[in-house]
């Protein structure tokens, strides 16, 4: 497993989150959308199970819809306490990700100044 699929897995939760939040989706949707970001190594068989856990919690809840296009589908809808946890998870986030980016980003410029040349 790649470094970039162990990070985008540990914040998966809060990236359906925010996606359910922005609009109610079914899970064959809910995966277009992650595609969408660039989240491709994301299954429908990972989104599912992702969606129970998050149901568990009751973050989110579902109702069976009518669809347009074939049988009834299973939306999700994010829950006030979904909303609170997406919240909490967010400013953790930004805490620790500007300290990140600069730490980086200065890494990088220091290596670029300190070049030497033979």
């Amino acid at each position: 497993m790649s470094i970039q699929t162990q990070m985008r897995k540990g914040l998966l939760d809060a990236c359906i989150l925010s996606i359910i939040q922005s609009q109610p989706v079914y899970g064959y949707e809910l995966s277009k959308k992650l595609n969408d970001f660039q989240f491709t190594e994301v299954s429908e068989g990972t989104i599912y199970p992702i969606l129970l856990r998050l149901l568990n919690k009751e973050f989110i809840y579902s109702e069976v819809r009518p669809s347009e296009q074939g049988p009834k589908r299973k939306y999700y809808f994010i829950t006030e306490k979904g909303e609170e946890e997406l919240e909490i998870v967010t400013g953790e986030w930004n805490k620790i990700k500007g300290p990140i980016d600069e730490l980086l980003t200065r890494s990088v410029d220091y290596d670029a100044n300190n070049e030497t040349t033979d």
